[in-house]
């Protein structure tokens, strides 16, 4: 069943930012994830408050998802998230398909 790795992000540093965007793509690659949206607008309907920028991700499972999250590739990426952002984060299981 596909997950999905959704992010809700506020840039601190922007040099920073572009650093960690070039890993974090490498890792989320290596571990069969694919970007579904990357910082396009977003507009909220219902609700508030505004969005900030919003990333999704979608991995082949929420197994998967997992181990790229806890891979040793990506905690070099997490170590330049803690200066370029701030982020809310989570994972999300996909729908069965009937």
């Amino acid at each position: 069943m596909l997950a999905y790795v959704i992010s809700e992000v506020e840039v601190r540093d922007g040099e920073a930012m572009e650093a960690y965007r070039a890993l974090a793509a490498t890792t989320i690659a290596e571990y069969g994830g694919r970007y579904l949206a990357r910082g396009g607008a977003a507009e909220v309907v219902e609700g508030g408050p505004p969005p900030k920028t919003i990333i999704i991700v979608e991995f082949p499972s929420m197994a998967r998802a997992r181990e790229w999250y806890a891979s040793a590739e990506y905690a070099e990426a997490l170590k330049l998230r803690r200066t370029a952002l701030e982020r809310r984060l989570m994972f999300v299981e996909g729908v069965v398909s009937a």
